[in-house]
């Protein structure tokens, strides 16, 4: 009988393309307006979210290679 694989929804690769086209479109639209203080949060949120994704790629992979190694162990 052949197992399924767990399907792992990565939610931080989502969340984090999100945040970074937010915060894109933050840039440009306080770079129009002159707002300097919304800009500066707007290159953060862009600077964080991608550091974000990479995390959570990591976890899930990190994941994926406990399940093998306890498939393994079984």
């Amino acid at each position: 009988m052949e197992e399924k694989k767990k399907l792992r929804c990565p939610l931080g690769v989502p969340g984090g393309i999100v945040a970074a086209l937010i915060g894109l479109a933050g840039i440009v639209m306080n770079i129009i307006n002159y707002d300097l203080f919304n800009l500066l949060i707007s290159i953060a949120l862009f600077l964080l979210a991608l550091p974000f994704v990479r995390v959570t790629m990591m976890v899930h992979g990190a994941n994926d290679r406990l399940d093998a190694l306890e498939q393994k162990i079984k």
